[in-house]
C-alpha cells in the first residue's frame, strides 16, 4: 500500500520525488517523507497528506540530484513523523524507504540493539537500515544483498549512502519495484503511474534481485550475484489516462470508463468462432479437459467478481467451483491436487494474501490461472496463465471500471473452458458471445441520465443503514452494492441472498432502513418480487434494479433503475452500475472524498 519514488541525474530532485509520490497518493497513506543526497543526507518527514510535506520543504531549499521518497501506510508502530520514512541507520550516513513487511524485525531488533544500534522508530524498516551499516564495508550493494538475506517476509527497499553518492540500490521480495530509464537519469518506483511523467520505458524487477541504479544505467543481479538481463517494458498508457479528465472525481471518470474498459478487456477474445486466451499456452486443452475442480480465491470487489465466476463457470462449464477470500483459503488446507484449477482475481495483481493463495496452491500441484489489471505484476509472473482486464490505470480506491472488466474476463474464461470442454452447443456461445460484445454499448446508455439515481439519493442519504437483496446472480451484484456504499459513504450496508431475509435480516427492516433489490429478469424473479412484498410489509422503502421494460415492478417499488436487457448470467455488469452511481451520489452529498476513502487502500500489499 505504501508508495516508493527514487531519483537520481542532472535534474532538481525534490519536485520528481512529490509529484512521483503524487501519483501514489491512491495507494493510501498516512505520512510521507523524502532523503536528499547532497554530500550529506537531508530528510524531511511529516505526518498526513503530502501537502504537509510539500508545505515544509518551500521553508527552504533542499538542492541535490539523488533522492527517495515514500508515502507510508502504518503497519508496525503507529503513523507519526518519527515512523514516518526515510529510516538511517545509527551514524545518519545512509537512508531507506521500505514497503512490505518484515515478519523476524523483532529478533533482528533485539540482536542489533544487544550489538549498540539506536533505533529512532517503532517501525520494522529500520532494522534493515541497521544491518546494512552493520555489512557495509565500501560496497553498498554488497551490503545490501547481505543484509536482506537475514530478513524474512516481504520487501522492496530503495537505500542511497553519503559514502556511494553516485548510485542507488533497489531489492524486492514479495512486494513490487520497477525502474524507470531516462536520458542521463533513471528512476526507482513502487508502481508505474509515479514516473510515467517522466519516462515510458521501465523493468520489472523479480523477486530477490537487487538493482544498482545510476544516471547512465541500471544494472541487476540476483540475490545470488548473477547478472540479470531483463527486457525494457514500453508503456502505453497515455499521461490523461492518470487525470481526472475533466471529471469531479477519478471514481467518476472511471465510473464513465467501464464501456471502455469492457471493450478493451474483451477485445480480439473471440476469434473465428474460438475464444482465445492470450498469455495461457502453460493450460492446453488437455490440461483444461483434465480440470474436475476449480477454486476461485479473491478479496475484497475481486471476490464479488469471484461470485460471478463461480454461477458461470458450473454453468456453463459444469466444473465444481468453489471460491474462497483469499485471506481464509491460504489457512484452510483445501483439498487440491493436479487436476484443480485456481483462479486468483487481484487488480493490482500484488495483493498479499492473493498471492500466497496462488503460491499454495502450486505447492499443492494446481494449475492456476491469473486475472489482473497489472501487466508484469507478480501474480501474472507467477500463475501459468493470465486474463489481463485492460481496464487502464484506476486511481479512485473503490474499485469501479476494473469490476466490470473483472466480470467481463470471467465471463470469457468461463466460455473457453466451456468451449474446450464440449459442455455448451457452439451456436449458444456464438450468441453469447455477441451480447458480451454488445454490453460496452449498454453501459454506456446507462451513463447518459442519471436523474432518477441523484433524486434517490438525495432522499436516503441521511440513512444510517440499508440493505441489499438479490437472487442467483444478483446476490454478488447487491453485496457489491453494499461495499461500495459502506466504502465511500460510511453508511452500514449488508449485501444478502434475498431467501436470507427471512433467516435474520428482517428483524432490522423499519421505515429508516432502504432496501435495495436487484430485480432483474431471470428465472428467480416471482421469487425477487415475493422477497419485495415482504419488505414492504415491514414499512422499508424499497430501491430497485429492474429490466427495461418491466412495468410490474413500479407497483412494489418506490424507485426503479432500470438496465438494459440481456442474458441472465450476463446482467451482472449493467446491474451493478447503477449501485455505484448511487453509493458515488450518496457520498458526495455526505461530504465525503471518494476517490481516498478513510483506512482504505488501492492495493492492499500486507496481509
Amino acid at each position: 500500500m505504501c508508495g516508493i519514488v527514487g531519483y537520481i541525474g542532472q535534474r532538481d530532485t525534490v519536485p520528481i520525488l512529490i509529484n512521483g509520490l503524487k501519483r501514489l497518493e491512491y495507494r493510501g497513506y498516512d505520512s510521507a517523507g523524502i532523503a536528499i543526497l547532497n554530500g550529506e543526507i537531508s530528510i524531511v518527514r511529516r505526518l498526513g497528506k503530502l501537502k504537509g510535506l510539500e508545505d515544509a520543504l518551500l521553508d527552504g531549499a533542499l538542492p541535490g540530484l539523488v533522492g527517495i521518497g515514500h508515502t507510508r501506510w502504518a503497519t508496525h508502530g503507529r503513523p507519526s513523523e518519527e515512523n514516518a520514512h526515510p529510516h538511517t541507520d545509527c551514524s545518519g550516513d545512509l537512508a531507506i524507504v521500505h514497503n512490505g513487511i518484515i515478519e523476524n524485525f523483532l529478533a533482528l531488533r533485539e540482536g542489533l540493539q544487544s550489538r549498540g544500534h539506536i533505533f529512532k522508530s517503532e517501525t520494522d524498516t529500520e532494522v534493515i537500515s541497521h544491518l546494512i551499516e552493520e555489512k557495509y564495508d565500501g560496497n553498498l550493494l554488497e551490503a545490501v544483498r547481505a543484509a536482506i538475506q537475514e530478513v524474512k517476509g516481504s520487501f522492496a527497499i530503495a537505500v542511497i549512502s553519503r559514502h556511494e553518492p553516485d548510485r542507488i540500490i533497489a531489492a524486492r521480495k514479495d512486494s513490487p519495484l520497477v525502474l524507470g530509464l531516462g536520458n542521463g537519469e533513471n528512476f526507482i518506483a513502487s508502481d508505474i503511474p509515479a514516473i510515467l511523467g517522466c519516462t515510458r520505458s521501465v523493468i520489472l524487477l523479480d523477486n530477490d534481485e537487487l538493482a544498482e541504479v545510476t544516471c547512465d544505467g541500471v544494472r541487476i543481479l540476483t540475490i545470488d550475484d548473477l547478472v540479470v538481463e531483463r527486457e525494457v517494458f514500453n508503456v502505453h498508457w497515455d499521461d490523461e489516462a492518470a487525470e481526472k479528465c475533466g471529471y469531479e472525481d477519478f471514481m467518476l471518470k472511471e465510473i464513465y470508463e467501464q464501456p471502455v474498459a469492457i471493450r478493451e478487456t474483451i477485445r480480439s477474445r473471440f476469434q473465428d468462432g474460438k475464444v482465445v486466451l492470450e498469455n495461457s499456452s502453460h493450460l492446453t486443452d488437455d490440461i483444461v479437459k483434465a480440470v474436475g475442480k476449480i477454486f476461485i480465491v479473491a478479496c475484497g470487489t475481486s471476490y464479488h467478481a469471484g461470485l460471478v465466476g463461480k454461477s458461470v463457470i458450473e454453468n456453463w462449464a459444469r466444473i465444481p467451483v468453489e471460491i474462497d477470500i483469499a485471506s481464509e483459503f491460504r489457512y484452510r488446507n483445501p483439498v487440491i491436487d493436479k487436476n484443480t484449477l485456481v483462479v486468483a482475481i487481484s487488480q493490482s495483481g500484488e495483493t498479499a494474501d492473493t498471492l500466497a493463495s496462488l503460491r499454495e496452491a502450486r505447492a499443492r500441484g494446481a494449475k492456476v490461472m491469473a486475472v489482473s489489471n497489472v501487466v508484469g505484476s507478480s501474480i501474472t509472473r507467477e500463475a501459468d496463465g493470465t486474463i489481463y482486464t485492460h481496464a487502464g490505470p484506476e486511481i479512485g480506491v473503490a474499485a469501479t471500471k476494473t469490476l466490470v472488466s473483472q466480470m467481463a474476463a470471467i465471463y470469457t474464461l468461463a466460455l473457453y473452458l466451456a468451449q474446450v470442454r464440449d459442455t455448451m452447443p457452439q451456436a449458444e456461445i456464438d450468441v453469447l458471445a455477441s451480447e458480451l460484445k454488445d454490453l460496452p454499448k449498454k453501459v454506456s446508455g446507462l451513463l447518459v441520465d442519471i436523474a432518477t439515481i441523484e433524486e434517490c439519493a438525495r432522499e436516503f442519504s441521511d440513512c444510517k443503514s440499508f440493505l441489499f437483496l438479490g437472487r442467483g446472480i444478483g446476490v454478488p451484484v447487491a453485496m457489491e452494492g453494499a461495499l461500495k456504499l459502506k466504502e465511500i459513504s460510511y453508511i452500514h450496508a449488508e449485501g444478502y441472498a434475498a431467501g436470507e431475509m427471512k433467516h435474520g435480516p428482517i428483524a432490522l427492516l423499519e421505515r429508516s432502513v432502504p432496501v435495495v433489490v436487484v430485480a432483474t429478469k431471470g428465472h428467480t424473479y416471482e421469487k425477487v418480487i415475493s422477497n419485495i412484498q415482504e419488505v414492504k410489509a415491514r414499512d422499508s422503502y424499497v430501491i430497485a434494479v429492474a429490466t427495461e421494460g418491466d412495468e410490474e415492478i413500479k407497483q412494489h417499488a418506490d424507485y426503479v433503475f432500470y438496465v438494459p436487457e440481456t442474458s441472465e448470467f450476463l446482467s451482472a455488469i449493467p446491474a451493478v452500475i447503477p449501485l455505484q452511481l448511487l453509493a458515488y451520489c450518496i457520498a458526495k452529498i455526505r461530504g465525503c472524498n471518494v476517490d481516498q476513502p478513510r483506512n482504505l487502500a488501492k492495493s492492499v500489499t500486507v496481509e
